[in-house]
């Protein structure tokens, strides 16, 4: 199999277990809420099992992802920042909220370079589309990273906030899984 089909396959793999995992946690998880919780919240008590497994293995298989990109690429940026948004979110499944400032470091890596991640794929996309939604994607991620680390949640509470770093980077992640697939 082509290289970046193989990237692709584990890239939308990591990231369908973890958004379908996310909800089932999310709803198991006694008087949720994503206006107050933090995303992370998931990792301690009866949720943690499912969402320290599946977070770890997002990061696991977005690292491993990593190694194609390179092989396909041959592009260090692309590859360097794929691999730390992974490496930080494994070990945030690692290193649970309870764990102290571990935690927070390796959150703030998988953020940050996951939104950077999306903005550089600009330089392996052939599609145009996917390549303004890149930019645009890793520019609210990473615009909203800055306003959640300043305490500016406004009326999406800390949780939304934190919701509006993530989610485009996942969007993000399965165009490009799905532009990687659909390479020939």
């Amino acid at each position: 199999m082509h290289h970046a089909r193989i990237a692709g396959s584990i890239i939308f793999a990591g990231v369908a277990q973890f958004l379908i995992l996310l909800s089932v946690a999310e709803s198991v998880y006694p008087n949720y809420s994503v206006h107050y919780n933090y995303i992370s919240d998931l990792g301690v008590g009866v949720t943690a099992p499912i969402f320290n497994t599946s977070v770890f293995l997002l990061g696991a298989l977005i690292a491993l992802s990593s190694v194609f990109i390179y092989a396909e690429f041959k592009k260090k940026p692309i590859t360097l920042t794929v691999l730390l948004s992974g490496v930080g979110a494994a070990g945030v499944g690692l290193f649970p909220e309870t764990t102290g400032a571990i935690h927070g470091y390796l959150a703030l890596v998988a953020f940050l370079f996951s939104g950077l991640s999306a903005i550089i794929s600009v330089s392996v996309i052939r599609q145009t589309p996917l390549r303004v939604y890149s930019v645009v994607l890793g520019l609210v991620t990473i615009v909203s990273l800055f306003l959640y680390a300043s305490g500016h949640y406004y009326a999406l509470g800390r949780g939304g906030m934190e919701r509006l770093i993530v989610y485009p980077s996942l969007i993000w992640a399965l165009g490009f899984s799905g532009s990687l697939l659909g390479s020939s």
